[in-house]
């Protein structure tokens, strides 16, 4: 309770006190003193009051408005061999006695180990844990555990009698608890009050949280979160994103870009204008590669304006806009971007082309003098030409404004401390001398001979044997043979055409950029066929 409420109340009962003709006492400004062995604190609790004062002669009780008379007469009668007084005091008075004559349980929030061997068991643990908190920490330990393990997500999924709880980590999902529904019910309305959604929604929902919360153990935790819920049969099943709001994490240098992928990036972006496309599904990294991009670019000398549908990292010296993307409205990305190129920017994020009149709206900011960042959703850099074009039919500005589009993955990094070295079967080398054997000139090429692969080892801190996760890519730039493509081609082009013109000129396919990582013994066969197929 604020400090104001506390002395509002406190002045309420007072004035209570003075219609009833008692004596008053306010208690938020005493030094409290127990009295164990005048009463049991089961008594104290049936007769709601509470001994405030008290030596071998006099008793002073402490007893609310709400106090039945008959408590002042058992009491008087109970205690013969004293003088027996009465005051008023606040509920909240009382309860804080009460706290003190019978505290709570400490609640002890266990970290939470997705590498124990019995995943029951942790479950079971947890789940017990959410269960004696109030709503408000449940959310707060959720997030703080989910930082600690380096999740991406949180997913709470509901089902006829429960409510399962689970974190992505390094792409892959691992249960963590259990709650029942009436227990999901309350923290799902802490989450949606906090984030500006409706529990009772029909429709799918996005929303942002961004607070700060102490837990009952004295810790502070920063929620910052992306919401999307979805109503299904059981009830309304949430997804929440985390963000990492260091900006120190958001760099070029960080993103593991091999020397030639880095050389050609640095080109691009150095340039004044353009658009650079970066490709993906949900969770592939396409954000985090933006803003290492805008991190890079940013200084004095240069004014970057993103839009955004929500704002995910915040960064000093980058005007940033929040835009519910409703096509065709006010608020839409295609209106906020014509409205942000008034503003003379040197830079422009979009957060994601989804729309005709978005990508119209780029691809001419792209033109005239402005570098524009955005991400594109499509399954490889080729196909995303296909479907811009799709999008946005013949267009000869099409050609002149994309720069760069750059395709995405994560898979996960083996944990060197563990990996155990292995001689592939006579299947997996012919299907890495098949995936390698067209790689480009500029592309570092593999010792095959004797290769050793490597697969997940164990141990009692790792069980699964992976750590962390990085990015698999493929890229191309829109100049020389693949600028001269779309100049002498009329008809829409297929995904192979742009495929095959990138790579004669240079481009090494996501697979052949995994393939390298797998005979550098960072990841093994089994996740960049489960990643990539």
């Amino acid at each position: 309770m604020s400090e104001n409420l506390r002395n509002d109340e406190e002045v309420a009962t007072q004035r209570r006190a003075r219609i009833l003709g008692m004596a008053y006492v306010d208690t938020s400004t005493m030094q409290k003193q127990l009295y164990k062995n005048l009463l049991p604190k089961e008594e104290l609790y049936e007769l709601k009051a509470v001994p405030l004062q008290a030596d071998p002669h006099n008793v002073l009780f402490g007893i609310t408005t709400t106090t039945p008379q008959t408590t002042m007469q058992h009491l008087t009668h109970q205690f013969l061999d004293q003088r027996i007084s009465f005051a008023i005091i606040s509920d909240t008075g009382y309860r804080d006695f009460m706290r003190l004559y019978d505290p709570p349980p400490a609640v002890v929030y266990h970290d939470i180990d997705v590498n124990s061997s019995n995943s029951a068991d942790l479950a079971q643990q947890v789940s017990e844990t959410l269960d004696k908190v109030r709503a408000d920490d449940m959310l707060g330990y959720l997030v703080s555990q989910a930082h600690r393990l380096n999740a991406s997500d949180i997913h709470l999924e509901t089902s006829p009698d429960s409510v399962r709880i689970r974190f992505r980590i390094d792409g892959v999902l691992h249960p963590v608890a259990t709650l029942t529904i009436e227990k999901y019910r309350v923290l799902v309305s802490v989450i949606a009050s906090a984030g500006n959604i409706s529990t009772s929604s029909e429709e799918t929902q996005q929303g942002h949280i961004g607070q700060r919360v102490r837990l009952a153990d004295g810790q502070e935790v920063d929620i910052n979160l992306r919401l999307e819920t979805a109503p299904t049969i059981n009830g309304l099943d949430v997804v929440m994103r985390l963000f990492n709001l260091s900006p120190e994490m958001y760099h070029l240098d960080r993103l593991g870009l091999s020397e030639d992928q880095r050389s050609v990036v640095d080109g691009i972006i150095s340039k004044p204008s353009g658009l650079v496309l970066i490709v993906g599904p949900t969770g592939s990294g396409k954000t985090t590669t933006l803003y290492s991009m805008l991190n890079s670019l940013n200084s004095d000398e240069r004014k970057i304006i993103t839009i955004e549908d929500p704002v995910e990292y915040q960064f000093p010296g980058i005007s940033q806009l929040s835009v519910k993307s409703v096509e065709g409205g006010d608020s839409s990305f295609a209106n906020k971007l014509r409205a942000v190129l008034r503003l003379d920017p040197d830079i422009v994020m979009v957060g994601e082309i989804r729309d005709l009149d978005t990508a119209h709206t780029a691809l001419q900011a792209a033109l005239t003098g402005h570098l524009v960042l955005s991400t594109f959703h499509a399954s490889s850099a080729a196909a995303a030409l296909t479907r811009l074009g799709d999008v946005i039919g013949e267009n000869p500005l099409f050609v002149s404004a994309v720069r760069l589009v750059m395709a995405q993955r994560l898979v996960r990094r083996l944990d060197d401390t563990t990996k155990q070295a292995y001689q592939p079967t006579s299947a997996e080398m012919t299907r890495i001398y098949e995936v390698l054997k067209d790689l480009p000139p500029n592309s570092p090429k593999p010792q095959l001979e004797g290769l050793r692969l490597y697969k997940p080892g164990s141990s009692a801190e790792n069980p699964y044997g992976y750590d962390g996760q990085i990015a698999i890519r493929e890229q191309f730039t829109m100049d020389g043979a693949m600028h001269q493509l779309f100049e002498t081609k009329h008809e829409l082009l297929t995904t192979q055409q742009i495929e095959a013109t990138a790579r004669a000129s240079g481009m090494r396919t996501m697979l052949q950029d995994a393939m390298l990582r797998v005979c550098a013994g960072e990841t093994t066969l089994e996740e960049v066929y489960r990643v990539i197929g």
